[in-house]
C-alpha cells in the first residue's frame, strides 16, 4: 500500500489513517525538492516541503507503533509555493548527485526514513540527464543501506522519462506507482486496457493501480471493479497507490480501508490457491 501524505499543506498526522497491520504500508511524504521556497533551483541539495505536523518524531513514533509502515520521502512534486518546478539538466551531473546523495542521506537520517519517491513532472525539451541522475542516485543510497525502498512515479506526459529510467535502472526500483489517473481513464475496462499498456512499459509486478481521491479519471466503486478485473486477467494486483491521505480525511478514509481489505482478500486467495496447488 503507497499512500501520499502532507503535500497540500493541511494538517495531518499518520495517527489518522487506518493501517492493517497484514499490510505493508508505506507512507510517501509529499515532497522533498532540490530548489529554495521561490523555486530556484539548489543543484541537487533537497529540504522538507510536507507539512510540519508531520516531524521526524511523529514518524518514528508510527514506525514503533505499526512495524508493517514505511515511510519515503517523495522527490520534487508538481509545484512550490506555486512555482511549477520542472527537472534541469545539471552542468555537473556528478556534482548534482553528490548533493543529492549528501542532503539526502541527512534528511533520511533525521527523519528515520526507509526510502525515496521519484515524481519529477516536468522535463525540458532537450532533457539528457535525468535517468542518469536518479538512476546513480537511487543506486548510491542503495549500496550504502541508506534507503531499502525506490519508487517512480511517472504520468503520461512524462513516461518517455521513465521508461528511460526504468530500462537502464530497473533493478534498484522497487514498485511504480504510476498516476493512473492522469489517463482519465473512467471505466473498469478502460482502466484494464490502460493497464495493460503501461505493463509493457514497466514490470507488471511492479506496477501498482493508482486511486485519486476526490479528483481525476476512475472514482468510486468503479476503482475496485477495476481492481477485480485486473485480476481476472491474470494480472496479480500486489499493492495500490492512493493520492492522498490529505483529501481523504474528508471521506473517513473510506478508499484506504477498501484497498486494504481488497488486497488482503487477494493475498488469502493466492495462499489457498498455492496451498491447494502443493
Amino acid at each position: 500500500m503507497m499512500e501520499y501524505i502532507g503535500a497540500t499543506g493541511a494538517p495531518i498526522s499518520f495517527s489518522e489513517v487506518p493501517i492493517d497491520p497484514a499490510i505493508d504500508f508505506n507512507f510517501l511524504l509529499g515532497f522533498a525538492i532540490d530548489a529554495d521556497a521561490s523555486g530556484k533551483p539548489q543543484n541537487g541539495v533537497f529540504s522538507p516541503y510536507w507539512t510540519s505536523t508531520l516531524t521526524p518524531q511523529s514518524v518514528r513514533d508510527t514506525k514503533t507503533n505499526h512495524s508493517n509502515v514505511k515511510v519515503l520521502a517523495s522527490l520534487s512534486g508538481w509545484s512550490v509555493n506555486n512555482k511549477v518546478l520542472s527537472w534541469y539538466n545539471p552542468i555537473d551531473t556528478r556534482s548534482w548527485i553528490f548533493n543529492a546523495f549528501t542532503s539526502l542521506q541527512t534528511l533520511i537520517a533525521e527523519y528515520s526514513l526507509d526510502g525515496i519517491d521519484i515524481d519529477y513532472e516536468n522535463f525540458p525539451k532537450n532533457d539528457a540527464t535525468f535517468a542518469f541522475c536518479i538512476g546513480e542516485l537511487i543506486t548510491m543510497l542503495k549500496n550504502h543501506s541508506v534507503i531499502t525502498v525506490a519508487t517512480i512515479a511517472p504520468y503520461y506526459r512524462t513516461v518517455s522519462h521513465y521508461v528511460d529510467l526504468y530500462l537502464r535502472y530497473g533493478s534498484v526500483i522497487d514498485y511504480v506507482n504510476h498516476q493512473f489517473y492522469t489517463d482519465r481513464v473512467r471505466l473498469p475496462i478502460g482502466y484494464l486496457n490502460d493497464f495493460r499498456t503501461r505493463a509493457k512499459q514497466f514490470n507488471a509486478t511492479k506496477l501498482l493501480p493508482s486511486y485519486e481521491v476526490n479528483g481525476r479519471g476512475i472514482q468510486g466503486e468503479a476503482f475496485f471493479e477495476a481492481l477485480k478485473l485486473l485480476e481476472d486477467k491474470g494480472f496479480d494486483v500486489n499493492g495500490v497507490m492512493i493520492f492522498s491521505a490529505d483529501a481523504s480525511i474528508s471521506n473517513s478514509f473510506y478508499y484506504e480501508r477498501r484497498a486494504q481489505g481488497f488486497l488482503l482478500n487477494s493475498t488469502f486467495q493466492r495462499e489457498v490457491v498455492v496451498s491447494l496447488l502443493d
